[in-house]
């Protein structure tokens, strides 16, 4: 990474997560008053007096755990700790010094890195001024009383964090970074393909369906380009939403594909296509975003010759409105044809962002209605007087002609396809909107 990284550790519930929210301006990390809600490493982008650095949320530190999940979510928060070039430390100043924040700090020493240490709900600062001075003995210098959840003594804490930051801040251009979201139902390896792309494990990787609760987003580059790689958690069924956390993960998700370039919808190839996937899917659909369809798990799966052609067939099938969108066969778990992602995230990509000049789509158009004929109605026929592009991502006509009425959606379904045959416009949707011009202007 480019900007300066600062992670944000402690205990499960001490408020890092709404710590967090207040840096970055964004309700980012979910905030929910129960222990262990972040699991995962959560990134995002702040900015204090000129500097952009980019700020970690991490998964409480349980020390003594043997739980599987709070052991991967320790394991992740070390991975922040290395990845970090300044830990904000948040403790409760309500509870006092535990035994675990006695781990966390001797942790934290031994890292050798830049440590602020910041005693958190300090709600009346006159009541709590007296039980600060405990925190001295974590020896980790002086302690920052804060409330993040009134927004007391943070703007101290960024200055102290100014204080410590590397200066030499290079920004990169983010116009040659395409943001890549992983959508799908859950446990159909969203998470496992992260890691493989990145080598590392980036995010919590388990059985148990449901496992990634927020949005997560990695950077990475190769010989094909820069990406960022944005895991979400597995939509379930409405029905199946019970808990505030798993609505809160859906609205993740949402936003997650709003904020993409591309969207990777997996699919369990030894599911098939369900009913939940064909609703998961129209949620990029109608986004605009472009869609890769990767079948995942396809080395589990039993194959005949014809089993590729067939599966594609019965996909789009089932998913008619995707037929733009490319498929391809992976295994997220060996690796197998996850390096061709790259060039068909390119390709995607590049579609999503097509523009055609006005005198080369008339000339498309023209050519179309030559072909076909515009339809008439009780003796009135349509006219198509010209076409242009109002914007891209996705690249969106407008057609002018006599009556909107008479502007039938197979007509428009016949345009769409010539436009998409003409320029290729793989894996993106196509918009089109229609708008009525007198002949006279």
């Amino acid at each position: 990474m480019s900007k300066p990284v600062v992670a944000i550790v402690g205990r499960p519930n001490v408020g890092k997560s709404t710590f967090f929210n207040y840096i970055v301006g964004k309700r980012i990390s979910i905030v929910e008053d129960t222990p262990g809600v972040t699991r995962d490493r959560i990134y995002a982008d702040a900015n204090w007096r000129g500097m952009d650095f980019t700020v970690i949320d991490t998964g409480g530190i349980e020390p003594e755990s043997e739980d599987l999940i709070v052991t991967q979510m320790r394991n992740q928060a070390d991975i922040a700790i290395s990845m970090a070039d300044v830990i904000v430390f948040v403790t409760d100043i309500k509870r006092g010094i535990t035994n675990a924040d006695n781990e966390i700090a001797l942790m934290l020493r031994k890292s050798k890195k830049e440590i602020i240490l910041v005693c958190n709900k300090a709600d009346n600062f006159g009541k709590t001024s007296d039980d600060i001075y405990e925190f001295y003995n974590l020896g980790l210098g002086e302690p920052h009383p804060v409330s993040s959840l009134n927004a007391l003594g943070i703007g101290d804490v960024l200055d102290a964090i100014y204080d410590k930051l590397p200066k030499n801040n290079n920004e990169e251009d983010e116009s040659t970074v395409i943001k890549v979201a992983l959508i799908g139902k859950p446990n159909v390896g969203k998470s496992s393909l992260v890691n493989k792309i990145l080598g590392e494990n980036r995010v919590i990787v388990s059985n148990i369906a449901g496992t990634t609760r927020d949005a997560i987003d990695s950077e990475f580059e190769n010989s094909y380009g820069k990406y960022v790689f944005i895991d979400t958690a597995g939509i379930r069924r409405k029905s199946k939403v019970t808990e505030n956390l798993e609505r809160y993960s859906v609205m993740r998700t949402q936003l997650a594909i709003e904020r993409s370039d591309v969207c990777i919808f997996m699919i369990d190839a030894n599911e098939g296509v369900t009913e939940q996937d064909a609703k998961i899917a129209g949620e990029a659909h109608e986004a605009g975003k472009g869609v890769i369809i990767a079948v995942n798990k396809w080395d589990e799966y039993e194959k005949d010759n014809n089993t590729v052609e067939k599966y594609k067939k019965e996909i789009y099938n089932k998913l008619s409105y995707l037929s733009y969108a490319p498929i391809i066969f992976i295994s997220a778990k060996t690796g197998q044809r996850v390096e061709k992602l790259y060039e068909l995230i390119n390709t995607v990509a590049s579609q999503n962002a097509l523009r055609v000049s006005t005198a080369v789509l008339n000339q498309v158009l023209n050519e179309a209605i030559a072909i076909v004929q515009p339809p008439t109605d009780k003796g009135k026929r349509l006219k198509i007087f010209y076409m242009t592009q109002a914007s891209t991502k996705p690249p969106t006509f407008v057609v002018f002609v006599n009556d909107k009425k008479l502007f039938h959606f197979s007509y428009e379904r016949y345009l769409i396809n010539q436009l998409r045959k003409e320029f290729v416009l793989t894996g993106t949707p196509i918009r089109m909107i229609v708008r009525e011009k007198k002949e006279k202007d």
